[in-house]
């Protein structure tokens, strides 16, 4: 685990949730090449296989913003790179930095850091009062149909308001930046040619996809100096496994996800 207390204050966050990401396909496209701008970030150009603590976005989110990361999936207790403060942790060590607050994005706002809620799936939209809860943490945040599950270049959009959101803000100012990837929410098939519906294979599609468009926003926080980077998924979905379809349901397809945490450095002279 990364020691999130030696960088925060000096370093950016970005905290990107590729939405609805199962491990099996985040692993497979990464040892097919499929995703070779991910490869080249991750650690050991691979994904770690994780537990999320919810089956579907808006609970997930809300306990990721909670501190409560996916947790990796060996037996045993786990430190966490953030939390807040509550008696009783058992998942906090002197790696962790714990804040003073009721969820990360105020905690770091009270830090200095400035926060970006740039928003994907319909837990973001902030067209109704639910909507609402989640970006309504951020000191700004965007969302528009452009960004949300409907747009076939939902990701490129996202990546270029994001750009433009960083380049905006002092390089001084630290930057805690939440991206909601909704391009694998389903409908994915118009990533797959011929597709008519949904299936792991446009699944698969719309990651590739995501992993295309992803370099300028890595380039943009190398730009202004170095960053934390924690990506993952919020949850799974099923495709016909065991009868299932979907998630917010409790089967290993959708308690399983891809996480990766690592520092990105400031882009050289």
């Amino acid at each position: 685990m990364i020691d999130a207390n030696a960088v925060i204050g000096t370093h950016d966050v970005l905290l990107m949730t590729i939405d609805t990401l199962r491990f099996d396909v985040a692993r497979d496209a990464i040892q097919a090449g499929r995703t070779p701008n991910l490869a080249a970030v991750l650690p050991g150009a691979a994904w770690e296989e994780r537990h999320s603590p919810a089956s579907f976005t808006y609970a997930a989110h809300h306990a990721f913003f909670a501190g409560f990361l996916p947790t990796p999936v060996a037996p045993g207790k786990h430190s966490r790179p953030f939390a807040v403060r509550f008696p009783g942790s058992e998942t906090t060590t002197e790696r962790t930095c714990v804040l003073d607050a009721p969820d990360l994005v105020s905690g770091l706002a009270g830090l200095g850091y400035h926060t970006i809620c740039i928003g994907g799936v319909g837990f973001f939209n902030r067209q109704t009062p639910l909507g609402n809860v989640l970006p309504g943490l951020f000191a700004e945040s965007h969302w528009s149909p452009e960004l949300g599950v409907t747009d076939p270049r939902s990701t490129e959009n996202q990546v270029a308001l994001a750009v433009n959101r960083l380049g905006a803000l002092p390089a001084g100012r630290r930057v805690f930046l939440f991206l909601n990837v909704s391009a694998v929410h389903q409908p994915n098939r118009f990533y797959l040619e011929g597709a008519v519906e949904d299936s792991l294979a446009s699944h698969a599609a719309a990651l590739a996809y995501v992993d295309r468009h992803l370099p300028p926003l890595f380039d943009a926080l190398r730009r202004r100096g170095p960053a934390l980077v924690i990506a993952c998924s919020d949850h799974g979905t099923a495709y016909g496994e065991d009868g299932y379809h979907g998630h917010r349901l409790g089967h290993p397809i959708v308690w399983t996800v891809p996480y990766a945490e690592f520092l990105l450095p400031e882009a050289g002279p």
